[in-house]
């Protein structure tokens, strides 16, 4: 039996008010929305707040691609806008990125530099167009102290976004046991 996303959202959300619930943040960065789709497909399943990380050095175009690739392998950090959601206000905080040169994008390094999610429950994701990344590794050592339950790394997802939000609800489905 197949439900819809407003009535699993409903089913979790009644599932938080009788307390089985984390309060959860979805974060993301998308250059092209294949992160965004990823990170607003698991907000809906399991109800949870979002937050888009917006970089503020242009990465359009083909040199935007190229420059954050570049960035990317180095390691280096970006400057981003302020965000407006605290992680520190979650259960779960779920981070989200596409894979840039085998790495997480520069604009995911930089938020968590700069937010501490010691002691926290996270998950990670990951929008990717190769095969399975590195970025998982390197992504989890930027959250150090924290307690990974669970990642998720799904290839080109906007490509057939039915199979890819079935693919993702199953993941999430994994995030609830937790």
């Amino acid at each position: 039996m197949a439900f819809s996303k407003s009535y699993k959202r409903l089913l979790f959300n009644t599932a938080c008010w009788l307390g089985i619930k984390l309060k959860s943040l979805v974060v993301y960065y998308s250059r092209t929305g294949n992160a965004r789709f990823v990170a607003e497909t698991i907000a809906a399943e399991i109800g949870a707040d979002i937050e888009e990380v917006i970089d503020l050095k242009k990465r359009s175009g083909a040199f935007g691609f190229l420059s954050g690739g570049f960035a990317a392998r180095r390691g280096k950090e970006t400057e981003i806008a302020p965000t407006k959601k605290s992680p520190a206000g979650y259960d779960l905080v779920i981070v989200g990125t596409p894979v840039w040169a085998g790495r997480p994008s520069p604009a995911i390094r930089t938020y968590l530099k700069k937010n501490d999610l010691s002691g926290k429950k996270v998950a990670v994701f990951f929008a990717r167009g190769g095969k399975k990344p590195r970025a998982i590794e390197q992504t989890k050592a930027l959250m150090p102290n924290s307690n990974c339950i669970g990642e998720f790394s799904i290839a080109n997802p906007l490509a057939n976004k039915e199979e890819s939000e079935k693919q993702i609800a199953t993941w999430c489905q994994t995030l609830t046991a937790n």
